[in-house]
């Protein structure tokens, strides 16, 4: 199939498509006239990346992953280093939100000091 029934039949954007494939997520074929032919797992494919994505996960994460997943929800088979790959991003994001949630914390406190300086000055 061209990308554009692809596109059709996961309901992603064919500049997504084209981003998956510079990220090595999809790998078509090359048709006549050099244009993309995709087989029928290509739809498997995305929905997997679709569902890792919204995880929170980068496309290089995936490219990682990928050969460990089946299935459409998807799965994630024992590969070799998967559960370490994972378990560093979960640290990261983490990370992050602890971070988020400081500046959160310092924002709020500036917030109420200010409403308070207001309030005193009424």
């Amino acid at each position: 199939m061209l990308i554009g029934e692809l596109s059709r039949r996961t309901g992603v954007r064919t500049h997504q498509l084209r981003y998956y494939e510079a990220q090595g997520l999809l790998k078509p074929r090359r048709g006549s006239g050099g244009y993309r032919e995709y087989g029928d797992d290509a739809v498997l494919a995305v929905g997997q990346i679709r569902s890792l994505l919204g995880a929170g996960l980068s496309t290089d994460d995936i490219a990682f992953m990928l050969p460990c997943v089946t299935g459409t929800v998807p799965e994630l088979e024992p590969c070799p280093e998967l559960l370490d790959g994972m378990r560093e991003r979960l640290r990261v994001l983490d990370e992050h939100i602890e971070t988020l949630l400081r500046s959160r914390r310092a924002l709020a406190d500036y917030i109420e000091a200010t409403e308070r300086r207001a309030a005193e000055e009424a």
